[in-house]
């Protein structure tokens, strides 16, 4: 299906200006010496806001190994989510389509487990990098298809799975049963209220597992872990008591913890909310340190791409309260906003030898992630695609890098949602039939005013973007 070569871009009708397309006479592979093949892994935290990372202003802990990534890697200032909840956002990784063209735009449920999933047509980035001799797999949260449907991560490219599928069920951190593939693995150290088993240690356990496993190999490795979404639960070892006795708390946050809705969802009980999320965003930095030292370890670290990101912006359930560590850094609004709080996230892309480290402004999306890939293991890029390659970006070779015309995004848990950003301008429009409200970025990233009334021309623009940037779908139409 997929021819083996590198691609600089061509313009997509109708959509962003993309890296699918055939390759124009006389483009050329970007002239530096990659690794063959080099082993990908991608690092999604959930709900992890802008400035929940201590390189990024956060001041109440350290995220020393995350840091380590962003001091020795490229920094992406200006880097977006897919959505700005948890299905679309993951949905537009995976497919390169933003969420007016990607088949899975909303939180949709399918009980008693799982989202709506992934059309067997669709294709994903595993199966993008297995059609070029990648070893494949994801270790964390799925939410893109209910166990053995067309979504399952199976049969969406990955050969190994060990995690949640549903993301509802991934709201608990000590749950009944992770996946093992199509194997139901019952957790019995969490029966009747036990917390013998802490989900994110396991996968990222297997997660190690499989570096060791497929060193030798060219692999793709997704970590979609689960902290620090919702849920504000962690093992209460020396992390935990250190931050109980240095962070204040404001209120205990009441969940629940017995009867028949108990690990099903709803989020557990935490009397030192602050100390837990502080504990938690510190163990996903741990985590992250041990895959660092893992590649290191077995020689591969300049073999390898690791980057670091977040699904949205920062939640406000189950006791968080990102107000208090001012996660959002220097953004309006937070998790289901598409002001840039909901959807401006940290991105940090490390590769010794190859990745200069630095500092970038190019302007990058969710839906970049897979034709990156593409160009990276030397295979075709899917046609109908709404993402440009960064590679160009990660090798300094700026002047070769595609731009996009916008960045298109739409929400669908509050009526339908969009927003658009052209440029240093961004419109958002709250519902369907209101007003576009228009900021400029670059004199205001905080969104604070609202200057539509200013640039009529501008906002005629970006209403023409709305108009022709999706296509209709039955499962989420406009509303």
């Amino acid at each position: 299906m997929f021819q083996t070569r590198f691609l600089t871009g061509a313009v997509g009708a109708g959509l962003l200006l993309s890296a699918c397309g055939a390759r124009q006479a006389g483009q050329t592979q970007t002239e530096t010496r990659l690794p063959a093949k080099p082993n990908i892994i991608f690092i999604l935290a959930d709900d992890l806001g802008y400035g929940d990372l201590s390189f990024q202003g956060q001041k109440r802990f350290q995220t020393p190994h995350i840091d380590r990534m962003a001091a020795e890697g490229l920094v992406f200032s200006n880097h977006y989510s897919g959505s700005t909840v948890c299905a679309p956002s993951r949905s537009a990784l995976m497919t390169g389509q933003h969420t007016g063209h990607t088949p899975i735009r909303g939180n949709r449920e399918h009980k008693p487990e799982g989202q709506e999933p992934l059309p067997a047509q669709a294709i994903t980035v595993a199966e993008l990098l297995k059609s070029a001799g990648y070893v494949t797999g994801a270790f964390g949260k799925w939410g893109l298809g209910y166990p053995a449907s067309e979504g399952d991560p199976n049969n969406q490219g990955f050969d190994r799975f060990f995690g949640y599928n549903c993301q509802r069920l991934a709201h608990n951190y000590y749950p009944a049963h992770l996946w093992n593939n199509q194997e139901k693995v019952f957790l019995h150290e969490n029966d009747n209220g036990g917390t013998g088993a802490y989900a994110h240690d396991l996968y990222h356990r297997e997660a190690l597992n499989f570096i060791r496993e497929n060193k030798d190999k060219p692999f793709f490795l997704y970590l979609p872990y689960v902290i620090p979404h919702a849920e504000l639960l962690v093992p209460e070892d020396e992390i935990f008591e250190k931050f109980k006795g240095e962070l204040e708390e404001t209120q205990p946050f009441k969940g629940v913890d017995d009867g028949p809705n108990y690990r099903l969802g709803p989020y557990g009980s935490q009397p030192y909310p602050h100390a837990a999320f502080a504990a938690m965003v510190t163990r996903l930095d741990r985590s992250v340190g041990e895959i660092l030292a893992a590649l290191q370890e077995y020689g591969i670290d300049k073999n390898t791409l690791v980057v670091f990101t977040s699904d949205n912006g920062p939640h406000q359930e189950g006791g968080a309260d990102p107000e208090f560590f001012d996660s959002n850094g220097p953004f309006r609004g937070v998790k289901r906003d598409l002001y840039e709080g909901g959807i401006h996230v940290p991105f940090v892309a490390w590769w010794p030898g190859v990745v200069t480290p630095g500092k970038t402004p190019q302007v990058a999306a969710f839906w970049d992630f897979l034709p990156t890939c593409a160009e990276i293991a030397g295979v075709e890029t899917p046609a109908g695609l709404d993402g440009n390659s960064y590679l160009p970006t990660l090798l300094g070779k700026n002047d070769e890098q595609q731009q996009h015309e916008y960045l298109y995004w739409e929400f669908h848990e509050r009526g339908t949602q969009q927003a658009v950003r052209m440029g240093n301008w961004k419109g958002i429009r709250l519902k369907q039939g209101s007003p576009l409200e228009l900021y400029d970025l670059a004199a205001d990233p905080g969104e604070q005013e609202n200057v539509a009334s200013r640039h009529p021309d501008v906002v005629k623009q970006l209403e023409e973007i709305l108009a022709k940037a999706r296509t209709d779908s039955e499962i989420w139409p406009m509303k």
